[in-house]
């Protein structure tokens, strides 16, 4: 089967890119499979981050890809249709995650189908932004409308797709587990603490950028309750600011436990992101909002266990009181006695055990499968 699967691509960094590298490896064992990426992904004026290539010493999953896509360049939205088109694929997959893509996924999608009548298949990580307006549902309105078959990987975002296009046939898997950052020198627990200055310490992890929905505040309220629970216990924050930092820092100094805080303000290096998963005992992630988590992908990459909110499909992918612990949103007293308890009880060990054994049934690993049966769906009379 052939293949054109449109979405960020290496050296574009983060989530997104980090799917469509795995969707490629999976793909691309059995399949004819030709990524067409981005040359600008977003507008310097709507990237809050520093940078939005990565700039690692080591690349996570490198895969052969057409940088074709300028976000401003219209013309180069046609000229990445006239591209797909010319390679007469059986399928073409559009990557979907915010609605500022809207009217590049309509144009490339639209003229890709006048040029073809191949089938179109939009991956949806969500159907609205987690900070939505009415402007948002609008736009992605105008992607999802060009799709012919959906592929989703949660709950929730089947029952919104569902909901949005009640005749479509919707598909399903999951993120996938990503266990690619094991690079570099090799630490084990105990010798990645002392990297970092923490030995003896019970560290909890919070990974990833910070934005209001991440839920930082949410944890940072927490600690003064985890601490009195605890013994040395640390938080480790690892992530680069796209929100003001100020509120996040004056909340821990007001709340008396900067002592007990590691920051590391930054877009983590691939060959350091094991050196943090390594020194943690937990990690956790407090959201207000998610549909699913690259952070929790990552975590179980390094059978971690996971202490997250009931929000979106996070629960999903967390076996109660066996891989981690789910909590209700924005409540910090819930959220302590989890970290708590997991660690009054000494469930590191066990969590992990059966992380590793969770990994081995990830529906993403049927992904080859699932594509088989989109185009039998997509061809039959």
């Amino acid at each position: 089967m052939k293949i054109v699967l449109i979405g960020p691509a290496y050296p574009l960094r983060g989530g997104n890119a980090l799917f469509v590298a795995h969707l490629y490896e999976a793909l691309a064992e059995t399949n004819e499979v030709t990524v067409i990426s981005f040359s600008r992904l977003y507008p310097g004026f709507l990237f809050p981050g520093v940078r939005q290539t990565d700039v690692s010493g080591v690349a996570i999953k490198k895969h052969p890809a057409h940088p074709i896509i300028d976000c401003l360049n219209p013309a180069t939205w046609f000229e990445a249709a006239r591209v797909a088109a010319s390679i007469d694929p059986d399928l073409l997959v559009i990557t979907w995650w915010n609605p500022f893509f809207g009217p590049i996924v309509k144009t490339i999608a639209s003229s890709f189908k006048r040029r073809t009548g191949r089938p179109i298949v939009i991956i949806a990580e969500n159907v609205v932004s987690h900070e939505a307006r009415w402007i948002d549902l609008y736009l992605t309105m105008m992607a999802l409308r060009q799709a012919d078959r959906f592929l989703v990987l949660s709950g929730i975002v089947e029952n919104d797709i569902r909901r949005l296009f009640p005749s479509s046939k919707v598909f399903r898997s999951s993120l996938p587990i990503y266990d690619c950052y094991r690079v570099g020198e090799p630490f084990t627990q105990k010798q990645a603490k002392e990297r970092l200055n923490l030995a003896g310490k019970n560290v909890i992890l919070f990974f990833g950028y910070i934005r209001g929905y991440k839920g930082l505040m949410n944890l940072i309220e927490a600690f003064p309750l985890v601490r009195e629970g605890v013994e040395n216990v640390h938080l480790l924050i690892v992530g680069e600011y796209y929100d003001d930092p100020k509120p996040y820092r004056d909340a821990i100094e007001r709340l008396g436990f900067r002592v007990s805080v590691t920051e590391v303000a930054e877009y983590v290096a691939n060959e350091d992101v094991h050196l943090y998963f390594e020194a943690a005992n937990v990690a956790v992630l407090p959201y207000n909002g998610a549909t699913q988590s690259g952070i929790l992908s990552i975590a179980y990459g390094f059978a971690k266990p996971v202490i997250v909110t009931d929000v979106g499909g996070l629960a999903e992918l967390v076996d109660e009181g066996k891989t981690g612990f789910i909590v209700p949103p924005h409540d910090r007293k819930k959220m302590a006695e989890a970290i708590i308890r997991f660690f009054k009880e000494g469930r590191e060990a066990e969590f992990s055990s059966n992380i590793v054994e969770k990994r081995e049934k990830n529906s993403f690993n049927r992904i080859q499968e699932v594509f088989e049966e989109i185009r039998n769906d997509v061809t039959r009379p």
